[in-house]
């Protein structure tokens, strides 16, 4: 963290006081917060910025669409557009964000839409849906989730918890305290016993949160363009790795371990790319004197090289997205499901709602 945000200390101050009255309104019943007849899932993180939300949600979807009709509801971060929208096929990133874009195109059978009001949105959804899943709604105190997920980026425990705009805290380190379950994302894939049970006394767990460890697992190369031939593995190619997302660091250091040299281009979270970005990345390709590159960019920032102008300008170079999953430590994919599975069916049994036929 810069030195100079310490300047900044006593906006934290006035940003923490003003997040815990929220809080504290919130609460005690001051401020109205909106519970709906149906399974809520929220997935949210107290820090701005990636901590693994997006396949959190994807692994939710995975995991409950067999059996509910499901739909996933987000703010559309970095949309030109307002209001509620409905997700299709040929939606754009800036219509419904690049978080969302990405699960349509991934799950064309479920509902996805985006709206800055939750209420509104789950409103619009409750009387078609099952289960609707909130992602990066954590903060979003006008609507009470029947069930909350809260992430924390496993690279980022030990640095100082001050609130914006010191450190990156959108809330006290306390309103982990909502949770119905705490996940520490992109742990090491060997992460021992004993630095989890250090990071459980960490955590503070009350007696009905549980504590689970996820991994990034890295999934084949996808081609984004013409050019991008599907079975490239070439391991000697110097690769030019766009980005536009909170931290590449982790996908950084994956492609170093397997590829003869990797060049960042990076750009803020949700960066709308410009001609000017790719026209720097193009001439940085072309002015690679080997015949063995490639650009990689992510799934998330696929979504916004779409706009026709960033198309034509790749359409003649090597690009393949890399996709990303997450994997549970200590083999606890099922015991998690369970929670998830349980949640949903105790709800709807109270609820008298019902599953989709077999």
């Amino acid at each position: 963290m810069s030195y100079f945000r310490y300047l900044l200390l006593p906006f934290s101050w006035v940003y923490d006081l003003v997040v815990i009255a929220r809080n504290y309104f919130y609460d005690t019943g001051v401020f109205k917060s909106t519970k709906f007849d149906l399974p809520v899932i929220v997935i949210g993180n107290l820090e701005v910025g990636g901590a693994g939300k997006s396949p959190m949600t994807e692994f939710l979807i995975q995991t409950l669409k067999p059996n509910y009709k499901i739909a996933t509801l987000s703010r559309g971060y970095g949309r030109k557009t307002q209001g509620f929208f409905y997700a299709d096929k040929n939606s754009m990133a800036e219509t419904v964000g690049d978080e969302p874009r990405q699960f349509k195109q991934k799950f064309p059978d479920v509902t996805v839409a985006v709206c800055e009001s939750r209420v509104v949105g789950v409103e619009k959804l409750k009387d078609e849906h099952d289960v609707i899943l909130l992602d990066d709604a954590y903060q979003h105190r006008a609507l009470q989730p029947g069930f909350s997920i809260l992430l924390f980026d496993y690279g980022k425990l030990n640095q100082p918890r001050f609130l914006l705009p010191v450190g990156n805290y959108r809330e006290p380190f306390s309103g982990r305290k909502r949770a119905d379950v705490i996940v520490i994302s992109k742990c090491p894939p060997q992460l021992s016993a004993e630095n989890q049970q250090q990071i459980k006394q960490q955590m503070l767990l009350l007696p009905h949160q549980n504590l689970f460890f996820t991994s990034i697992v890295y999934q084949g190369f996808k081609p984004f363009t013409p050019l991008a031939d599907a079975s490239f593995t070439d391991q000697k190619s110097v690769v030019f790795l766009l980005t536009g997302i909170a931290n590449p660091q982790p996908l950084l250091q994956h492609l170093r371990k397997q590829f003869e040299a990797v060049y960042l281009h990076k750009y803020p979270d949700h960066h709308q790319f410009t001609i000017k970005n790719i026209s720097k990345l193009v001439a940085d390709f072309n002015n690679c004197t080997t015949d063995k590159k490639v650009i990689i960019t992510t799934e998330k920032d696929a979504q916004r090289l779409q706009e026709p102008a960033l198309q034509k300008a790749l359409a003649g170079l090597p690009v393949f997205v890399a996709p990303i999953g997450l994997n549970f430590l200590n083999n606890e994919a099922s015991a998690f499901k369970q929670l998830i599975e349980n949640y949903v069916r105790k709800y709807q049994k109270n609820n008298r709602l019902h599953t989709k036929p077999d």
